[in-house]
């Protein structure tokens, strides 16, 4: 079957091999160009949804892990990670797709057959958000990266410092963020995808290509007749559309 492939690894040579070892293990499988990094992953994918990403754990800018909880409910994830044996037993345990680097033929050929497996039969991904949250807790965090805390936003030709907690939500408008808070809208010139790395992922949800909310300000959430979710923002703020990739997210709520 014909399928779409994003790899995203810091190193490229090894990027580039798992590249041409895929080509040669799933024909008509369409790799996607390279991406070093992961904010590069997340603008690559924004714009072509992959079917299957491998993504490598430690990278600059966004981690593998909080990577794939922005990717599309519908992407399957394989994780390329050179962690030892002990931190794998995270992965085993959650039942998670990983390759070991160096990643070996036949454990990327037992990895392909599975995807196949499971794409042919339209399984769907299994839930990503708690799963990672579990492995996230047991692998080494040696140099765990701070979330951001404060933006500085413009309106008109003042600049104003916002605490990220005070934020309604983040939209993307061209080239520039929209910051909403309670005090107005404000523009930054941070991209969204760039913007949204920084942001503490159990907080701050992406629930549209082009919206990140702050889900301490969600006062409800809705479907209309058409299965259209939307969520509500409290003391009568912005009521926001959820795009259908996001809205697996809202199932329980």
């Amino acid at each position: 079957m014909s399928a779409r492939a994003l790899i995203a690894d810091d190193e490229p040579h090894l990027a580039r091999d798992l590249g041409e070892r895929l080509a040669r293990m799933w024909p008509g499988l369409e790799i996607l160009p390279l991406a070093a990094n992961g904010l590069d992953a997340m603008r690559a994918a924004s714009e072509d949804t992959p079917d299957v990403a491998f993504l490598d754990i430690r990278m600059p800018g966004m981690d593998g892990l909080a990577l794939a909880r922005r990717l599309d409910p519908r992407t399957h994830v394989v994780f390329v990670t050179a962690y030892d044996q002990y931190a794998l037993e995270a992965f085993e345990r959650e039942a998670v797709d990983y390759l070991l680097k160096p990643v070996a033929d036949e454990r990327l050929e037992r990895c392909v057959a599975r995807l196949k497996r499971r794409m042919d039969a339209g399984e769907p991904p299994a839930g990503m958000a708690e799963v990672l949250e579990k492995i996230a807790r047991a692998l080494p965090q040696a140099a765990a990266r701070r979330k951001l805390k404060w933006v500085r936003a413009l309106k008109g030709d003042v600049v104003r410092q916002i605490a990220v907690e005070e934020v309604l939500y983040f939209q993307a408008a061209d080239k520039y963020t929209s910051v909403v808070t309670r005090q107005g809208e404000f523009l930054i010139r941070t991209a969204l995808a760039e913007l949204a790395a920084e942001l503490d992922e159990e907080t701050f949800w992406q629930i549209h290509r082009g919206t990140v909310v702050n889900m301490a300000e969600v006062a409800s959430t809705r479907r209309d007749l058409a299965g259209r979710v939307f969520v509500q923002l409290k003391d009568g703020g912005a009521e926001l559309p959820v795009s259908r990739a996001y809205a697996s997210r809202f199932r329980q709520m």
